[in-house]
């Protein structure tokens, strides 16, 4: 089992080892008694979340009383109404501050379930279970949970860690490959922040679908995310460095309306950002050129179907934006970013920049 401990204002640990998801009842202090809602999607529900999984068994042994709210997959329901009606569910069933929420699934879940948990009874106690790749690599830890508006991604929301994060690695044998990617595509974006171990891993990686390397992946990745949140726990400084390729990739994914996934939004991102850094002179173009190759290792499309206009016209509402200036993340060096502001007026022609060269 690999254990990693995330000391912020809630110290919690980062389990990962197989067979872990039919033990939970072991892991949570003071089961016996205590209310637990799982709160995950139909999708995952059909795979984890029934009363005869080990999930529900394992609780139920440890003298859990297990409630379940299920709400649609998709970005489409990751929205204030969900909130609202899990809160409803919350109060209509009695939990009080003693009880808990655990949120299964994949970031989708873990960021709604963490907003209804930081938000009924002003906070209660939740844990991460994620179930695909992604959300294990990054979601899952450092406490960011929310919803999306009209306007954009994730912009209502709270910072709340969870008590406990707990990963299994058997979940990855239902995750198509494109779902291993999303992670990958996270991970990778570690690697650049500040671990060159992630990235000679990646790079000489002879099967992605490998299981042992994933895991080890997932765990080299939350290292660099738990030493960037350590050190900045609400995103005052230093942790957006994390946002590496974000922001042309939250404005990928609002241009197609979340048909482009988060992770392969990601993936282009960074090929953006690289590109049009080493173009400005802000990075060496090896730094560019390391990125396109580790990218490109992994087969992800990297050519955007949107204009630098569009982008930017989607980027307006990005929560890095503060007045008239947006902050973007530039790789300086292979394993080192910086954070750069620009005027918003200047967006549209980095953009161009950063695509001219992926068409």
């Amino acid at each position: 089992m690999i254990k990693l401990t995330v000391n912020v204002s809630r110290k919690y640990d980062v389990l990962m080892g197989h067979g872990i998801l039919g033990n939970t009842g072991g892991y949570i202090e003071n089961a016996e008694g205590r209310k637990i809602c799982i709160i995950t999607d139909t999708n995952v529900d059909e795979l984890y979340g029934k009363q005869e999984h080990a999930l529900w068994r394992s609780l139920e042994s440890a003298g859990s009383s297990v409630y379940k709210y299920v709400f649609p997959g998709g970005e489409d329901h990751k929205d204030m109404a969900t909130i609202t009606s899990i809160l409803e569910y919350l109060a209509k069933n009695d939990f009080t501050r003693s009880d808990l929420i655990i949120a299964l699934g994949g970031g989708i879940t873990g960021d709604v379930a963490g907003f209804a948990a930081a938000s009924y009874l002003r906070g209660i106690e939740f844990i991460q279970i994620p179930t695909t790749f992604l959300a294990a690599v990054d979601s899952s830890v450092g406490g960011k949970t929310g919803v999306n508006l009209s306007s954009g991604k994730n912009l209502a929301g709270a910072f709340h860690q969870p008590s406990l994060v707990l990963f299994d690695p058997d979940i990855l044998s239902t995750l198509s490959a494109d779902l291993k990617l999303d992670g990958i595509a996270e991970a990778i974006k570690a690697g650049f922040i500040g671990d060159l171990d992630i990235l000679s891993l990646a790079y000489h990686c002879a099967d992605p679908q490998d299981e042992d390397f994933l895991t080890k992946l997932a765990a080299l990745a939350i290292e660099v995310k738990r030493i960037i949140v350590e050190d900045d726990e609400r995103e005052s400084g230093k942790r957006a460095l994390l946002n590496l390729g974000h922001t042309a990739a939250h404005a990928i994914e609002k241009c197609s309306g979340y048909n482009i996934r988060h992770g392969h939004a990601v993936a282009m991102g960074m090929a953006i950002v690289s590109s049009a850094s080493a173009k400005k002179g802000w990075c060496d173009n090896s730094v560019h050129e390391a990125m396109m190759a580790v990218l490109n290792k992994f087969e992800f499309p990297l050519e955007c179907p949107y204009s630098a206009e569009e982008l930017t016209s989607a980027a307006l509402h990005d929560k890095k934006r503060k007045g008239n200036d947006i902050t973007l993340v530039i790789p300086e060096a292979i394993g080192n970013c910086v954070l750069k502001k620009i005027p918003v007026e200047d967006l549209t022609e980095f953009f161009e920049a950063g695509l001219e060269s992926l068409k």
